[in-house]
């Protein structure tokens, strides 16, 4: 979105001397989003005065800027002062957030309007009749569903008057900010251990529960609480217990947890909100009670998010590789009563299910052991992405009818059960399932960013929305087997010559991934696969020639084409798990046409701390839409052009293999895998952009070119 640039000047009398008349001056910056103004608590300075300095911003409807802990995203505002010579100025005050909910992500900052105050101290060395000139230059980022980085400068010239003579009221912004602003709380809170959480308990509480709305406590540091988790209250005596869970960063024992408690009141009109500055220190005890369960919005909108997901995931290319498996089940169960097909299609769908069911109980098990994981993380390892490489390639070879067993052809799933098409609708799901964990669909990331942080039956029901999600398409036309009968020929040799034609998209699966393992090993992880590749076409031969060859020759040959696929299993697992990563990673090489460097924390803060501006692309070789995306919009010369115009550089950080630091990086960003990009506009504090998972040239040459709304004004 463009930004339009916009000057309202003014220019204020503010004080007549008898001495000396001295106009001061307000300014004013507007973005298409965003009016700021520079305001202050008097109208003339004395030397040695401690006034009030405030950027006041005005936010058109649905859209916010953030508070000094953003939530689960977003950037808080910064104000960099200039001053005279001698003069201070304070942190920023910030005013009691609110909280604004997109799905499951829970962000705290401000809406319509906001007034954020400093305190400057004025030297003692300035003299009366001279200015006192402040300028601010101000960063925010807002947002609705998109965020826009933006920047303005403003400056202000305060009279200098002498000892006695009388200084001026001021805005009457600031005394609205100053009531703003959060107390100390008058009442004495502390925090400790309970089940499953944290315990807040304020004591001395005069209110009665019935008139209280809302509570709720927000956290000056991200990480001590889980933002995005319902906090249940209850009233107890004279006082109010606060329950909530942890969050990634816990507090120890002994620590304080600062942040601000909201209380809101009802009102006879609108509803009255206070707010309380706390820092209590964690202690051990418990204490049991039963809780007013609030609605968990976050749960349901990552519920619903999951399951949209899980729909567009058809669509996206990772899927594309089975997609031969299920047109050609389509087709099959086509020709089958009405009854049988639907079945089919259940029974897909609980293929697809209970995959999910099962990696999701694998990352619960991994989180209980404290490893760091992501979406998608099996693909980390190069044995599971060799057994990938073998299950699809040995799928290609029975679409291409190199081997049958019984007369079930769909699949993969189905050469697994002679007696029953069932099955091999089963693991058609399940094959699904694993071509489709290296892809991240629309609304994936932030439901996969919440379920990663959710206890273990949250997450077990966020996998299984997005399950049902991919798994609707397909029943929805296995439930309705008339519209498919309908709109099909009769079944003829086309069946076979497609069903044969649909096999080369699972060969392509397979080179797709033996490149991923390439990356993964080097050259002897390649070469390991493609041995197994040919063991595995020999033993499907050899048991596809023998089996009608009398009973003898037909066990001698499965028997041989199974050690032949035991040998080939077991050489690739020893193969690849005894061959460390050696070369070959998406970030190892650099070529003369390469645009990009690798990733490095070190690099990275080199370059913020020098203020130029950086691109992150965090990828891996087995996220197919990642790759999708290189290809149609980071590598299009539009894009390199851009980047190399305005002095961009271009960090990739590869999770191809499993990498900490990166997996922290996504965690920052609310997501749980890759691709992410993020891009920090020139300057040493200005706010990163985050692009969306789907890119196009003209998105990305958007958000490097008019990163930020930037207006100047001097005097």
């Amino acid at each position: 979105m463009s930004v339009i640039r916009s000057l309202y000047c003014g220019v204020m009398v503010f004080w007549l001397f008898a001495c000396l008349a001295v106009q001061a001056s307000t300014f004013e910056a507007s973005t298409e989003q965003v009016k700021a103004r520079l305001i202050a608590s008097v109208d003339a300075v004395h030397p040695g005065d401690d006034i009030q300095i405030g950027v006041h911003q005005w936010i058109i409807p649905h859209w916010h800027t953030y508070w000094i802990n953003p939530g689960d995203s977003g950037i808080a505002t910064t104000i960099k002062y200039d001053l005279p010579a001698g003069a201070t100025v304070s942190d920023i005050q910030w005013p009691t957030p609110a909280r604004m909910n997109l799905g499951p992500v829970t962000n705290y900052g401000y809406e319509h309007e906001v007034t954020l105050l400093s305190t400057i101290h004025v030297s003692e060395a300035v003299s009366a009749g001279n200015v006192f000139p402040i300028r601010a230059v101000v960063n925010w980022l807002v947002c609705e569903e998109e965020c826009i980085p933006q920047q303005v400068e403003l400056s202000l010239q305060l009279p200098v008057v002498a000892p006695g003579q009388p200084a001026g009221s001021g805005s009457p912004l600031i005394a609205k900010a100053r009531s703003a602003l959060p107390v100390a709380s008058p009442r004495p809170v502390t925090v400790e251990h309970s089940d499953n959480g944290l315990l807040l308990r304020i004591g001395g509480f005069e209110i009665p529960g019935s008139s209280i709305k809302d509570i709720w406590f927000y956290p000056t540091e991200w990480g001590r609480i889980a933002q995005s988790a319902a906090q249940t209250w209850r009233v107890d005596g004279d006082s109010i217990e606060l329950k909530f869970p942890p969050g990634d960063a816990p507090l120890a024992n002994g620590e304080n947890l600062n942040g601000v408690l909201v209380i809101t009141e009802n009102g006879n009109d609108v509803p009255i909100v206070r707010g309380f500055t706390i820092n209590p220190v964690l202690g051990n005890t418990a204490k049991d009670g039963a809780y007013i369960n609030e609605p968990e919005v976050a749960f349901v909108s990552a519920l619903l998010f999951a399951f949209l997901g899980g729909v567009i995931l058809n669509l996206m290319p990772c899927v594309f590789p089975v997609l031969s498996i299920k047109a050609l089940s389509l087709l099959k169960h086509a020709q089958h009563s009405p009854l049988q097909t639907r079945l089919n299609g259940l029974v897909y769908s609980a293929g697809v299910l209970v995959s999910f069911a099962l990696l999701g109980a694998v990352l619960i098990a991994l989180k209980a052991s404290g490893t760091q994981i992501g979406w998608g993380f099996q693909f980390q390892s190069p044995v599971f992405v060799l057994a990938v490489v073998y299950l699809i390639f040995a799928a290609g070879l029975s679409l291409s009818g190199v081997f049958t067993i019984g007369n079930s052809v769909v699949g993969i799933g189905s050469a697994l059960a002679e007696r029953s098409g069932l099955t091999g609708s089963f693991f058609t799901g399940v094959l699904a399932t694993i071509v489709a964990t290296p892809c991240t669909a629309p609304f994936m990331g932030a439901a996969l960013g919440f379920a990663l942080t959710q206890p273990g039956p949250a997450l077990m029901a966020v996998f299984l929305s997005l399950g049902s999600g991919l798994a609707l398409p397909y029943l929805l036309l296995s439930l309705w087997p008339s519209f498919l009968q309908r709109r099909l020929p009769k079944p003829g040799i086309w069946m076979e010559r497609l069903k044969q034609a649909l096999a080369f998209p699972m060969y392509g699966a397979t080179v797709w991934l033996v490149w991923v393992l390439a990356q993964q090993t080097g050259l002897n992880g390649v070469a390991v696969a493609l041995g197994g590749i040919v063991a595995i076409a020999f033993a499907a031969w050899l048991y596809e020639v023998t089996k009608y060859s009398g009973k003898f020759v037909s066990h001698s040959g499965s028997g041989i084409a199974a050690l032949v696929l035991l040998l080939s299993l077991t050489g690739g697992y020893f193969g690849i798990k005894n061959d460390p990563a050696t070369s070959g990673s998406l970030s190892s090489t650099k070529s003369s046409e390469q645009n990009w460097e690798p990733y490095t924390e070190e690099r990275f803060k080199a370059l913020r701390a020098e203020g130029k501006p950086v691109f992150l692309n965090f990828t891996a070789a087995w996220c197919i839409s990642c790759l999708a995306n290189e290809k149609v919009a980071l590598s299009r010369r539009a894009v390199i052009d851009g980047f190399k115009k305005s002095g961009i550089t271009y960090l990739k950080g590869d999770w191809t293999n499993r990498n900490i630091e990166i997996t922290r990086i996504l965690a920052e960003f609310g997501r749980s895998g890759v691709p992410l990009y993020v891009y920090y506009p020139a300057g040493i504090d200005t706010d990163p952009v985050v692009l969306p998972q789907i890119l196009t040239p003209e998105i990305v040459i958007r958000a490097v070119t008019v990163p930020v709304s930037t207006v100047s004004l001097v005097n």
